[in-house]
């Protein structure tokens, strides 16, 4: 026989309560279905002066007030989630007690207690979990596109190297049909090996073939599609990825996400990475509350001008914490790191970083590494201006610098080698902005530690 599913409800002054009454009688009425509390999150037009009580007696279940009438009680519907632990919240109240954005931040608020959120004509859902590793693990996620969140992974995975034996099980929309191992501690990830595997018909530069050629560990890729508003993915094969990464030789697991849509595994600890040159919109609205509530730790990324101001930068650090003040919160940049000798050379300089950032990254290569950038391309995601790109400077350069990312093989790497140039990888380091928010590779360490200890216990 299915269980009885508990469900509390939240409702407003602005309806009349014979009417409020009714619709969760009628709630109450469905089979297998409970609801064991009422909590009012605001308006007073059609209530009556009276106490709990007087409203418990009326309404028949438990009823609770928020302290202000005019303000949505978040920590009381938090309060009541713990207390009664039910599987969904119907939400019956309307605009004006709660506009778009406050049921966003309620939405938020229940998801990260993997409860369902939902009203007349919409539901949320809680992430898919499934709780198959037999292994230590944290997962990377990203509240966005193009944030650098396979560098870190990359970053992550040879930092725990040190210490530990690592696998990254990579998320990618252009991952395998098959979960795919890449042993980078043991082949030589070369230009000449990625065209032939891009010859085959595999995409070379998704994320898990990047963290492999950049970490130099066992990595296994996946593919996905579709991503929902809170993360989760249409279609994905890393559950059976991660069940293979159970049997490979490794001690320590890294789950990276997509994107924005997040590794439908359950884990011992995540990092969420937040680009601050995202609009503040998805970041402090929508469900970027609720991936921000998810981390352990928290990397702010891209926190330099013209990206971000450091007026920003302390916005969205004093809003993390707002949101999480559990995490901790580390800010940086990226700077290129070639992978290959490029000293007294001429180079081609291809990456997905907008045009704006151009000079802070030339110039870095050129002080830290002695060459001559004599051309750029932001256009890796975009091939028809990544080949007028290429065609413009070819001729005048010696190497071919590129990041591993989306046309990096098939286009970048191809040309070039047809020209008879010298193709060098580019890895992006994150760099800690200031001492006073400690050491990336320490916090990362003791993450690690923290999983491996949760896992065993």
């Amino acid at each position: 026989m299915p269980r009885m599913k508990k469900m509390i409800c939240l409702v407003d002054g602005e309806h009349y309560l014979p009417v409020t009454k009714a619709a969760i009688d009628l709630l109450d009425s469905i089979e297998h279905v409970e609801v064991v509390s009422i909590v009012f999150i605001g308006g007073t037009e059609k209530l009556r002066s009276g106490s709990e009580e007087e409203y418990e007696e009326l309404m028949g279940r438990p009823v609770y007030f928020g302290p202000h009438p005019d303000k949505i009680p978040y920590k009381l519907i938090g309060e009541m989630m713990e207390k009664y632990q039910p599987d969904s919240v119907m939400d019956l109240s309307d605009e004006p007690v709660l506009d778009y954005s406050q049921r966003f931040k309620i939405a938020s608020l229940v998801l990260a207690r993997g409860i369902n959120y939902e009203g007349p004509d919409f539901k949320f859902e809680p992430l898919t979990e499934y709780d198959v590793l037999r292994k230590p693990s944290l997962k990377i996620l990203g509240t966005g596109k193009r944030i650098g969140k396979t560098a870190v992974s990359a970053y992550a995975a040879r930092v725990i190297n040190k210490k530990y034996n690592p696998c990254v099980v990579a998320m990618g929309r252009g991952g395998p049909e098959n979960p795919e191992i890449v042993k980078g501690h043991e082949i030589e990830i070369t230009p000449h090996y990625l065209m032939g595997q891009s010859d085959k018909g595999v995409h070379a530069a998704s994320d898990h073939w990047e963290g492999a050629l950049m970490s130099r560990i066992l990595t296994i890729g996946c593919r996905r599609c579709g991503g929902g508003m809170g993360g989760d993915v249409f279609i994905t094969n890393m559950k059976k990825g991660a069940e293979l990464a159970n049997n490979v030789n490794a001690n320590f697991l890294i789950m990276e996400g997509s994107g924005a849509a997040i590794p439908p595994i359950k884990t011992d600890k995540e990092i969420v990475l937040v680009g601050v040159n995202q609009p503040l919109m998805n970041i402090e609205n929508f469900l970027g509350p609720f991936r921000i509530s998810l981390a352990d730790i928290v990397i702010l990324t891209m926190c330099e001008e013209p990206m971000a101001d450091e007026d920003k930068i302390n916005y969205v650090i004093d809003l993390v914490k707002d949101i999480n003040p559990q995490a901790k919160i580390i800010p940086t940049v990226f700077r290129p790191k070639p992978l290959g000798d490029i000293a007294n050379k001429n180079v081609l300089f291809a990456t997905t970083a907008p045009d704006f950032v151009k000079k802070v990254l030339v110039d870095h290569l050129e002080k830290e590494y002695g060459c001559k950038v004599v051309g750029t391309t932001p256009h890796l995601s975009n091939r028809t201006l990544l080949h007028k790109d290429i065609d413009k400077y070819i001729s005048k350069v010696d190497v071919m610098l590129t990041e591993l990312k989306a046309a990096a093989v098939d286009v970048a790497t191809k040309e070039a080698l047809e020209e008879g140039l010298e193709v060098v990888y580019c890895d992006n380091i994150p760099m800690v902005i200031s001492k006073e928010y400690g050491n990336l590779s320490e916090a990362i360490l003791e993450l690690v530690e923290e999983a491996i200890e949760d896992h065993n216990s």
